[in-house]
This record gives structure tokens, C-alpha cells and sequence, in this order.
């Protein structure tokens, strides 16, 4: 694609924020009416026609109007958007949001809250990834039969219950020994490096524990190992790309929210932007999956303790205002990694 001058430039601007607006495709006459400075309307429209010849916008239909395309939509991300700040009020917002006091479970369900809030389409969060978890206690209660409740505390706020089946009835005595003894040597240590240390300790010393040791290490390995919702993504705001049934059909619609319920290439996505260096915008196909063709995707990884630990994002139509919408998930992300290391 060849350099353009700056008067294509500002027209291919003109038009972009236009149709970003009113969702309408653009005449020369609005452009005209728009620009900061005059020009014939015979002018633009040999420069949209130019435009339009290097694949940058479209004719819908019989309409004289253009609108981007999605190569259109990536010049302007690129090298013609002015960014809008985050208005005052929606930084203290997100801040109160995600405070320190909140459990990573909660920081990471109220950061997809608000992503979608802030911009009426879809928030997502890869949730911190579980082997940055510490183990800070475990506790054992019985339940009818050969059951017990096992009580992990992870990072001094968040808990995790699991009901496990033991290979005979202990009683409350002698669970609690069991956690005291797991306690005493595990608490404070990284989950992984725990589970690791847990099945050391069986290999090497199973002969000599009696039962109900055996079952506490046991229970304490599965217990450490990554759960269901390691790495998972959390999703909300889907019903807020509703407008996309009127524009693709509502079979594309359907296809997202199966995308959405399934999740499998949303993390996929999102796990390629782990290693990315701040803000990433997939516009229409260069997500690489189908579903997501009429879509585009902006995502930020947050970290803590300078430690990445997982991605945020916004999903919404092509059509969407990236000027304000690249800086909200940005921020959030800071924040988000911010209340993550207060609340280590």
C-alpha cells in the first residue's frame, strides 16, 4: 500500500469516525461537512474511489455511501486515530471496582463487569493463571460416610472447598492432625512447588505413614493440582453484541455466543497475547478464528509483582469506537494488575 497524503489521510479519518458514530455509510457531502478544511465534494469522491481501490473502503449495496473495511479499520488503529483518554469518573470508577480488598476470583469476574459496562460490549478475563497461588492453610471437617470437606486457603483471601472421599471414616480428631501436619510443613509455599514436594514426600515416606496421613497427602496433591477454572476465561456483557445479529444475521450471532459458552478459542486467543507487549487489536480475520470474522478484539495483559499473569479484553463489532475503547481496556489492566499485587 503506497503512502498517502495528508488530505487522503484525513478524509479516510473523516470517514471512519463518521461511520463509528452513526453506523451509516458516508457520503462526500458528510465528509465535506466534517472536514477541518475545504475541499469540493468532486474531490473526495475521486479520493474515496482511490481509497476504495486499495481496499480500504466499501460500497455496501447500492448505496452511495462508503464504509470501512477491515483494512480501512487497521490503517486508522494504526497511524490516524487520536486517542480519548479515560474520562476522570470512569477511572475512579474502575479503582473502587478493583479494589485491594477483593480476592483475585472477585477482581477477575469484576474486571469482565466492567470492561463490559464501559463499553456495551463483551468483557473478557483469562483468569490468573493457579500455579501463582501460595498455600497458606488447609483444613479437613468430616462429612456422613467416608467423605470430608477439604478447605484450601490460597493467597490469604481466596478459598476453595472440595468434597473428597477418604478410604475409611476419620474422625474430626484426626483430621485435624492431618491438617495441622500439612500445615506445618506446606503453608507458605507455591501450590505447584507444594504438590511437588507433597508427592516427594509420598514416594519416600509412604511406607512409614499410617493411613490417614497417606490420604491427607493425597488430598492435598489433588487439592494442589490446577483446577477447572485455572486459566479459564471469564465472560461477560455477550448479550451486548446483540446489534450484530441485524448486521451479519442471527446465525452469526449464534455461532459467538457457542464461541462464548465453548471458550476454547477465546483462550486460545487470549493465551497468544500472554507474552505480548501491552495493548493488541485483532481486527475481522486477523483473530484467525471464523467466529470472529466480523469482530474485532482488544487485549491488554495485567501482571503483578512484574510477574504476567494473564490477559483482559474487549470483544465487539469492527464498528466500534477503538479511540476510547483501546485506552479503557489498557488502564483497566494496570489497575487490575495493581490490585492483584496489593492483594499478594
Amino acid at each position: 500500500m503506497h503512502k498517502f497524503s495528508r488530505r487522503t489521510q484525513d478524509i479516510l479519518r473523516t470517514l471512519v469516525e463518521r461511520y463509528i458514530r452513526d453506523g451509516q455509510p458516508v457520503g462526500s457531502q458528510a465528509i465535506v461537512r466534517d472536514l477541518p478544511f475545504s475541499v469540493s465534494a468532486a474531490t473526495v469522491r475521486n479520493i474515496m474511489a482511490e481509497l476504495e481501490g486499495q481496499g480500504l473502503i466499501r460500497s455496501p449495496h447500492t448505496s452511495a455511501g462508503r464504509v470501512p473495511t477491515a483494512l480501512g479499520y487497521r490503517m486508522f488503529v494504526d497511524s490516524l486515530v487520536t486517542w480519548s483518554p479515560m474520562q476522570d469518573r470512569d477511572v475512579s470508577r474502575v479503582r473502587k471496582v478493583l479494589g485491594p480488598d477483593k480476592s483475585s476470583k472477585e477482581l477477575v469476574e469484576s474486571a469482565s463487569r466492567m470492561l463490559s459496562e464501559l463499553t456495551s460490549m463483551a468483557g473478557i478475563v483469562l483468569t490468573p493463571r493457579q500455579e501463582r497461588a501460595v498455600l497458606r492453610q488447609v483444613e479437613f471437617l468430616p462429612l456422613q460416610g467416608n467423605r470430608a470437606l477439604v478447605i484450601l486457603v490460597l493467597n490469604d483471601k481466596e478459598v476453595q472447598n472440595r468434597i473428597i472421599q477418604m478410604p475409611r471414616t476419620f474422625s474430626e480428631a484426626e483430621l485435624q492432625e492431618a491438617a495441622h501436619y500439612l500445615n506445618q510443613r506446606y503453608a507458605g509455599v507455591d501450590l505447584l512447588v507444594a504438590r511437588q514436594r507433597i508427592l516427594g514426600d509420598m514416594r519416600d515416606d509412604k511406607s512409614n505413614m499410617d493411613m490417614l496421613m497417606s490420604a491427607a497427602l493425597d488430598v492435598a496433591a489433588e487439592a494442589a493440582s490446577p483446577g477447572p477454572e485455572s486459566g479459564q476465561c471469564v465472560v461477560s456483557g455477550e448479550t451486548n453484541l446483540l446489534p450484530i445479529a441485524s448486521e451479519q444475521g442471527v446465525d452469526r450471532l449464534r455461532e459467538l455466543f457457542e464461541a462464548f459458552q465453548q471458550k476454547k478459542d477465546l483462550l486460545s486467543l487470549m493465551d497468544g497475547c500472554l507474552n505480548a507487549d501491552g495493548v493488541q487489536i485483532f481486527i475481522g480475520q486477523e483473530a484467525g478464528f471464523q467466529v470472529l470474522e466480523d469482530c474485532s478484539v482488544i487485549t491488554a495483559p495485567y501482571t503483578a509483582d512484574n510477574g504476567l499473569v494473564g490477559v483482559l479484553a474487549v470483544i465487539g463489532p469492527t464498528r466500534m469506537p477503538y479511540q476510547r475503547v483501546v485506552p479503557m481496556v489498557d488502564l483497566t489492566a494496570k489497575i487490575l494488575g495493581a490490585a492483584l499485587k496489593s492483594e499478594e
